[in-house]
C-alpha cells in the first residue's frame, strides 16, 4: 500500500511520534522478501509499505514516498546496496532517514561496513517479525521525533525573528522623525553624546552643523502648513543626500531647524558638506515669494568643530554651532558661517 507521508507541521501543537503515519521502504530485489515483509506489517497499526525491487530506481521512490525507515538489501544487482546507502545519505531530503540493511548472513565485517557506511541498523533476512516490527517503531519514531525538534526549532526561530524584527522596528520608530523620516531629537542628542565621548576618548575632531529654513514663518503664511510640511520633508531628503560618511547623521533639531553631526571631520570639511546642502536645498527650486534671499526656499547653516576636553561640556559645540547660525542669518541667510567675525 503506498502512502503520502505527511509532512511535520512548522507551527501548531506537536503529534506525539505514534500518531504519524510510519512509512516503510523495502529495497530489495526478491520479490519473497517483499511478500513476507508486507504480510508481517499488513496489520500493524499506522504502518504503511512500499516495495522497490530495482536499485537504479530507488532513491527516486525514496523521494518520492518519504520513508520514516528504510530496509535495503545489500546485496542487489546493478548497484549494490551500500552504494544506495551512501547515496541516500548524501541526498538532503534522505539524509536523516533511519536505514536498516538487510543481509543473507551474520558477518562483522559486513556489519562494520554496513555503519561505516551510514546505516543505522542490521538484520538478518528474513527477520523475525516481532523484531522486525519493533525496531521499524523504534527508529521510525526517532526519526519523527528529529523532525519534530527540527520543526520546532524553525518555529523558535522565526518567532525569534519576528520579535528582532519588531524590536527593529520600534526602535526605528522611536529613533526617528514622524513629519522627515530622519532622526529625532531624541536620537541626535544620544547620538551627538555617544560621539562626543568617542571623539574625547580618541582626540578627534568632532563636527556639527545647525541648519534654518530661511523665512519658514512667512513660508507657512503664504503657502499653508501642508505646504510647510513637505518643505521640511524635501530639506531633510537634501540633508541625507548630503551624507558622505555612514557615521554622520542628519536630524530634526526642533521645528524647522535641522542638524548633522559629522564626526571625524575637521572645519573645514564642515564647511564644505555645509556649502552642498545649501547647494542641493536651492537647487529643488521651492517658490518661496516672501523670502528676502532667493526666490526659492533657502536654508542658513552654522559650523562648529572641537577636539573635546576632557572637562569640556557637550553644550559649547552646540552652542558654537548656534552662534554663527545666528550670524548666518545676520549676513543675509542661504550661506554657512563657520568662523566667528
Amino acid at each position: 500500500m503506498i502512502s503520502v507521508h505527511t509532512d511535520i507541521p512548522n507551527g501548531g501543537p506537536a503529534l506525539s511520534a505514534d500518531e504519524y503515519k510510519i512509512m516503510v521502504l523495502l529495497v530489495d530485489d526478491q520479490a519473497m522478501v517483499g511478500e513476507a515483509i508486507r504480510r508481517a506489517l499488513m496489520n500493524e497499526p499506522n504502518i504503511d509499505f512500499h516495495f522497490c525491487t530495482r536499485a537504479e530506481e530507488a532513491l527516486m521512490v525514496a523521494e518520492k514516498t518519504r520513508p520514516t525507515v528504510i530496509l535495503q538489501d545489500l546485496v542487489m544487482p546493478g548497484v549494490d546496496g551500500m552504494t544506495l546507502v551512501r547515496q541516500y545519505r548524501a541526498t538532503p531530503t534522505l539524509a536523516d532517514v533511519p536505514i536498516i540493511v538487510l543481509s543473507s548472513k551474520e558477518d562483522a565485517t559486513v556489519k562494520r561496513d554496513a555503519f561505516a557506511g551510514g546505516a543505522n541498523d542490521y538484520m538478518v533476512k528474513l527477520p523475525d517479525v516481532i523484531e522486525l516490527v519493533a525496531r521499524i517503531r523504534y527508529h521510525s519514531r526517532s526519526y519523527i521525533n528529529l523532525l519534530q525538534r527540527d520543526a520546532a526549532y524553525r518555529a523558535l526561530r522565526e518567532s525569534q525573528q519576528q520579535l528582532q524584527q519588531s524590536n527593529f522596528e520600534l526602535q526605528r520608530l522611536t529613533n526617528t522623525d514622524g513629519l522627515t523620516g530622519i532622526a529625532n531629537r531624541r536620537y541626535f542628542d544620544d547620538y551627538l553624546a555617544a560621539e562626543w565621548k568617542r571623539a574625547r576618548r580618541e582626540k578627534l575632531e568632532l563636527a556639527l552643523l545647525l541648519i534654518d529654513v530661511d523665512y519658514f514663518k512667512l513660508y507657512n503664511d503664504n503657502y499653508g502648513h501642508v505646504a510647510g510640511d513637505a518643505v521640511l520633508r524635501q530639506v531633510a531628503q537634501a540633508l541625507e543626500g548630503s551624507i558622505m560618511r555612514p557615521a554622520d547623521l542628519s536630524a530634526r533639531f526642533g521645528g524647522e531647524e535641522f542638524a548633522m553631526i559629522l564626526p571625524r571631520t575637521a572645519l573645514d570639511g564642515a564647511h564644505a558638506i555645509g556649502e552642498k546642502i545649501c547647494k542641493l536645498v536651492e537647487a529643488q527650486q521651492v517658490p518661496h515669494e516672501r523670502s528676502a534671499a532667493s526666490q526659492w526656499l533657502t536654508v542658513s547653516i552654522g559650523a562648529g568643530c572641537v577636539v573635546p576636553g576632557e572637562e569640556q561640556p557637550i553644550s559649547e559645540l552646540i552652542e558654537m554651532a548656534d552662534r554663527r547660525l545666528y550670524m548666518a542669518k545676520q549676513q543675509g541667510r542661504n550661506r554657512v558661517v563657520w568662523q566667528d567675525a
